[in-house]
């Protein structure tokens, strides 16, 4: 009875993520209600002080895991926020496109620019930035549509080459699955599978848009923000490679410098608004997570996590990683990955590197399957849940593309 009550908390979390839409209720609160829950139970069960020892153990290593995630991202958003706040990104993005340009040249530009950029950022806000290069051109309601379905791919397909462009990237990772060097060359079938469904898209598009620049003054000290942004980006691989380095770590050390330097050049009020932006870092993502991570701790605990391994094993890893990308159209990728890592599926590096591709690409596949859709179809008033469904064969054949391009390409190099 305490298993199945157990599990029940964690399929009213899965539902309730589904349904965010329908009941309002953010999925953030709602996970991390039944997060907490579901180890407050597990302890109240306990019935003796060893077996409390081995719950609190298994509570401290999970929380370990979320600290270390937690700390990761709060790094990246808080430069990402700066830096947003300041204009720096728009700056880049009319440095990077012209004022007149062919719709069938914008739709590529934006595909390469979203792309790039996912990698970087986190998806949240590389969807909410190519959006907002959107409201910049005069599109018609078609061409807006087609170009946020074509950035959801992009996003979400850039997003899995880098620890800093996708969470379950970032996840499989610190599970020590895979190293930087190897993520890198994710980069190649996902910049494929992107260009290929730019092409498909922008087939029809005729005709030229033009927008009007908008002037946005920034000071030196932004300027050296984003240089100590980017280079720790570069340094977080590098020192990884190297010395085997936590990512966390290092941007952790990138964000005190940043500390460091606005302290140096501003003045105290002035100093006081950069570390305001740790304020603007997107807390109900880092809470979705923090519940998420302690259900599926949870679900492992009690063995439910045996299941998923022995239905996983039963096929090819390589046919149950496609297929895994599929169901994470249906399911958040985030609890998906979190559960397969905790099962502690045996694979080779080329498997590791197909399931990193499947999960951070396949929730493209629905509007519903990723933030960057979900962002997407607040934003894009022509964007619907049935509207997308038109363009699901043309994203299925190039997520299909790109997975068996990071097979091919893997197996070439680590198999």
């Amino acid at each position: 009875m305490l298993y199945l009550f157990l599990i029940s908390l964690a399929v009213l979390a899965l539902l309730s993520i589904i349904f965010e839409e329908v009941t309002h209720l953010n999925k953030a609160k709602t996970t991390l209600f039944f997060g907490c829950i579901s180890w407050v139970v597990l302890f109240m069960s306990a019935g003796d002080p060893a077996h409390e020892k081995i719950v609190e153990a298994e509570l401290n290593e999970n929380l370990l895991e979320i600290a270390t995630l937690w700390l990761f991202l709060m790094s990246t958003m808080t430069f990402v926020a700066y830096l947003n706040a300041k204009g720096m990104i728009q700056i880049l993005v009319q440095k990077l496109f012209p004022q007149k340009v062919s719709v069938r040249m914008l739709m590529l530009q934006v595909a390469l620019f979203s792309l790039v950029l996912s990698a970087i950022c986190d998806n949240v806000t590389a969807t909410l930035v190519s959006l907002g290069l959107l409201t910049t051109f005069k599109l018609d309601s078609q061409m807006r549509r087609r170009m946020a379905v074509l950035i959801i791919f992009a996003v979400n397909s850039g997003g899995v080459a880098l620890i800093t462009g996708d969470v379950t990237t970032l996840m499989i990772f610190l599970g020590g699955h895979v190293q930087m060097s190897e993520l890198l060359l994710l980069f190649v079938p996902a910049a494929v599978s992107v260009m290929l469904l730019a092409v498909l898209f922008s087939l029809k598009a005729e005709g030229h848009v033009s927008t009007t620049p908008v002037k946005r003054e920034y000071h030196r000290v932004d300027v050296v923000i984003a240089v100590i942004f980017f280079s720790t980006i570069v340094a977080t691989m590098a020192l990884n490679v190297l010395f085997r380095i936590p990512p966390v770590l290092t941007f952790l050390t990138g964000l005190s410098v940043m500390f460091l330097v606005g302290h140096s050049s501003r003045s105290n009020t002035e100093e006081l608004q950069i570390l305001e932006y740790i304020r603007q870092v997107e807390y109900d993502t880092l809470l979705f997570f923090l519940g998420i991570l302690l259900l599926v701790g949870m679900l492992k605990e009690i063995g439910t996590l045996d299941l998923l391994t022995q239905v996983y094993a039963q096929f090819d890893p390589n046919i149950s990683n496609f297929v895994t990308g599929i169901g994470s159209a249906l399911l958040d990728n985030v609890p998906l990955t979190a559960a397969l890592l905790k099962a502690e599926p045996i694979l080779n590096t080329p498997e590791w590197l197909g399931l990193t591709y499947s999960v951070g690409v396949g929730g493209s596949l629905l509007v519903i399957g990723s933030a960057a859709g979900i962002i997407a179809m607040s934003k894009v008033k022509e964007l619907t849940f049935v509207s997308y469904l038109r363009y699901v064969p043309a994203l299925l054949l190039c997520y299909s593309l790109g997975y068996g391009l990071t097979l091919l390409l893997s197996y070439k190099f680590y198999g």
